[in-house]
């Protein structure tokens, strides 16, 4: 039988744009509510931040941020920024996407060699975001 455990959490951004890597978080997660076998969802209940998966290198990180703005830039001409400024976060988010799902086998997500888990703020800074764990599947007793 599988079950489900819905884990809510909260963090702070400190730039307009940045990526932060949650692998760590991630992994305790999984850890601290024994999720044996199945998957983890990881979700951002946000419009104008998004998660992904890639290597934590600075240079690559830094790559990512460059083509974000390059693809959206946040002084663009948008419609949207009649009635908020931050259109690019919003067209970011929606290419990016809101949620991601890792494997879970032997209590440990799988992951690539080099995949971390990044969560992407495009309209930072901000004091209060949320970030929701799901998890399904069997779990240790």
């Amino acid at each position: 039988m599988l079950d489900i455990k819905v884990i809510e959490d909260r963090f702070s951004t400190h730039r307009r744009i940045e990526l932060l890597d949650f692998t760590s978080k991630l992994n305790e997660v999984v850890e601290k509510h024994r999720l044996e076998e199945g998957i983890v969802m990881v979700f951002l209940p946000h419009a104008t931040a998004a998660v992904t998966a890639n290597e934590n290198e600075p240079g690559l990180v830094e790559d990512i941020i460059d083509v974000l703005t390059k693809i959206a830039p946040p002084d663009g001409s948008f419609r949207h920024n009649l009635i908020d400024d931050n259109a690019h976060a919003h067209i970011l988010s929606a290419i990016v996407k809101s949620f991601y799902v890792f494997p879970v086998k032997r209590g440990r997500v799988i992951r690539g060699t080099w995949q971390n888990l990044f969560i992407v703020e495009l309209d930072g800074p901000r004091h209060y975001r949320r970030i929701v764990y799901v998890l399904l599947g069997k779990f240790k007793q």
